[in-house]
């Protein structure tokens, strides 16, 4: 009707001939604005509850380039909400939701839970919104992909008015589907619990870890295990992260890495790039510390690398340290009851990951190839990453470490290793005749002269 009464006005209006629900209105809407390419989308409850007079404000940091994301906020001026009658049920359902997911998220939204949101299409084409649910807390999902995406939201200010609509929203289920998806970005971005739709349109398939320091990580512990003016090879370097740290305690480092290095560390770093599933061109031979860090799980076959390794061995005790995560967490042990085993692109379930090992696996492993095992230990989840490094955090991480003290092949996320080298039987043999020759010239060199002239 609007569009027969005001035909100089472009109007198209897209009618679903089946309810898509909440959210899957939105994804018609936001697709259709990317195929049409326009430059930004405009989402507006229609329950008249928000002013369209808004709009052009709220679409200015768009135009200006500051913003990927605006939301009109009700309640960063919280007196204005009650003002325009917003029933105190809602006030405070509102208020407490958004305390708890910005607790969780470790993000200041003054409201997660607005009707009035302008986007860029820019944005729209860097998120999984499609993968998104079809109900209500379509909304939250996509504030959090927008977070994962690295995209800039902003809040501004807009006056509510609330009269005698019928709130169609069970307020109980809405409130726990919105703290169930802000938990699972938790635990997705702990690595516990994948979910592609919080992955980035633009994620590059072979991102490197992060490198995770200043509190108890597989990083931090091998940092700490390496002495000062030690010599390095870190085998599975990715970008040398953790190489740098090592300069920095003045150790003399070699880095092993199947990826280019994207500059020079230093001078003189000695750089191999190598894929570890073939045979090796490095020598280990000048190196005290041999780094193997989450390394293992991404080989085709770990007892082949392992056996060419040993293969440099001689009777000079090298230190191995190695690390690598345990398919027995509790997590993996929870979902695969639940009949769930997800891979994703992080955590244990890495899509790169071709073979996983629990604490007894791999000891076993390292024994069948010679490794004398000093230290074998859980390493906790890497809290502080996902919740900061604040209270919760901190909490998190000393509630596992207390429980991987009570099991370590149950709550431990990481095993770290340090062993030390043995030589294989072939260098023994060899350097057995060797010996043996030398003692027989030194006992009766004329003999052995001889022996050596035929």
């Amino acid at each position: 009707m609007y569009r027969a009464a005001h035909p100089e006005i472009p109007v198209t209006v897209l009618r679903n001939e089946f309810n898509q629900g909440y959210g899957g209105n939105q994804k018609v809407g936001y697709t259709f604005a990317i195929r049409e390419r326009f430059d930004f989308v405009a989402m507006l409850h229609g329950d008249g509850q928000y002013a369209p007079e808004e709009l052009p404000k709220l679409v200015e940091p768009l135009r200006e380039g500051i913003a990927d994301a605006v939301f009109g906020s009700r309640m960063i001026r919280p007196l204005e909400a009650l003002k325009g009658r917003m029933p105190l049920y809602k006030f405070f359902g509102n208020r407490i939701l958004t305390a708890l997911q910005n607790l969780m998220l470790g993000t200041e939204f003054s409201e997660f839970h607005s009707g009035y949101r302008v986007y860029t299409v820019d944005a729209l084409k860097r998120i999984a919104f499609p993968l998104n649910t079809n109900v209500f807390h379509f909304d939250t999902e996509i504030i959090i992909q927008l977070l994962h995406a690295d995209l800039r939201i902003r809040e501004l200010p807009i006056p509510t008015y609330y009269g005698d609509e019928i709130c169609r929203v069970n307020g109980i289920k809405y409130a726990k589907d919105v703290l169930v998806v802000t938990a699972q970005s938790v635990f997705h971005d702990a690595g516990l619990l994948y979910q592609r739709r919080f992955d980035s349109i633009s994620e590059q398939e072979n991102a490197h870890y992060d490198l995770k320091l200043g509190y108890t990580s597989s990083h931090q512990l091998a940092l700490d295990t390496v002495p000062e003016r030690a010599s390095v090879m870190d085998i599975g370097a990715g970008p040398g992260g953790l190489a740098c740290e090592l300069l920095k305690k003045d150790c003399r480092v070699a880095v092993v890495d199947q990826f280019p290095m994207r500059e020079v560390l230093n001078p003189n770093v000695k750089v191999f790039t190598q894929d570890l599933d073939q045979e090796p061109a490095f020598s280990v031979a000048d190196y005290e510390y041999l780094l193997l860090l989450d390394v293992i799980e991404h080989l085709k076959s770990p007892e082949r690398f392992l056996t060419r390794l040993r293969s440099q061995f001689d009777y000079s005790t090298k230190t191995l340290v190695l690390t690598t995560p345990n398919i027995a967490f509790v997590v993996q042990r929870a979902m695969l009851a639940l009949g769930q085993f997800n891979y994703g692109k992080a955590g244990i379930l890495d899509q790169t990951h071709t073979r996983l090992f629990t604490f007894r696996s791999l000891r076993r492993l390292l024994v069948d190839h010679g490794f004398r095992i000093r230290e074998i230990r859980g390493v906790p989840a890497p809290f502080p990453k996902v919740f900061g490094d604040g209270l919760v955090g901190r909490f998190a991480l000393a509630l596992n470490r207390f429980l991987i003290a009570l099991s370590p092949s149950l709550f431990a996320y990481q095993i770290f290793v340090v062993a030390d080298t043995t030589p294989n039987v072939d260098f023994v043999l060899h350097d057995a005749k060797r010996r043996s020759a030398l003692r027989d010239e030194r006992a009766n060199p004329a003999v052995a002269r001889n022996v050596s002239s035929r």
